[in-house]
């Protein structure tokens, strides 16, 4: 995630395994403190788990704010020992150079010097992951992150998923990774979910 030489990383693991905190950490690093990159953009399926919440008012990134909550809420995890922050997501937003872009208006974008985390990758197509990875310009990073036990789009397999076909076609690709996370850190309730349910 560090290394400014790989370009594309498929960062996959359980539910709980650490993929969204470690992906923002490593993006908060590289933007906030070294300035590797000059903004993080996170985008993601909006495929819901059960029925359309409907019409959602406000700009893109007001839009966007419902399916991004695993985001804030690690950054608020991130961030609860800050001494200026108290937890608190709008203080971290304020300092963190960080956009929330909707998969429906990034066609034709072109995102230099950027670091781009696509969450829930496993619920996108080969076309949609194409899109996304073909938006990254100069100095730019894609960190994928995904689960294949956690695909909610109903025409979607293990198999058919935007994820696999990224992973089967970065092989060979020298300036890029795959990290498999081991374990369930989030807590011993999900760890237990994760095996048993």
């Amino acid at each position: 995630l560090l290394d400014p030489q790989i370009h594309l990383v498929n960062l996959t693991g359980s539910a709980g395994s650490g993929k969204t905190i470690l992906a923002l950490a490593a993006a908060i690093e590289q933007t906030v403190a070294t300035k590797l990159y000059r903004r993080i953009i996170v985008t993601r399926s909006t495929q819901g788990l059960d029925e359309d919440i409907g019409f959602l008012p406000g700009t893109e990134e007001e839009k966007m704010e419902p399916w991004l909550g695993a985001i804030t809420d690690n950054l608020e995890a991130l961030h609860l020992e800050d001494l200026n922050c108290k937890g608190s997501v709008e203080y971290v937003m304020d300092k963190v150079p960080l956009m929330f872009k909707s998969l429906n208006y990034i066609r034709g974008r072109s995102f230099q010097s950027s670091l781009i985390i696509i969450d829930e990758s496993q619920n996108l197509t080969p076309h949609q992951i194409k899109t996304i990875v073909t938006r990254a310009g100069n100095g730019s990073k894609v960190v994928c992150l995904g689960n294949l036990a956690q695909i909610d789009t109903p025409y979607l397999t293990p198999i058919s998923s935007g994820l696999t076909y990224l992973t089967e076609r970065l092989k060979g690709f020298r300036h890029g990774g795959n990290v498999r996370l081991q374990g369930v850190p989030r807590s011993i309730l999900a760890a237990f979910a994760e095996e048993h349910l």
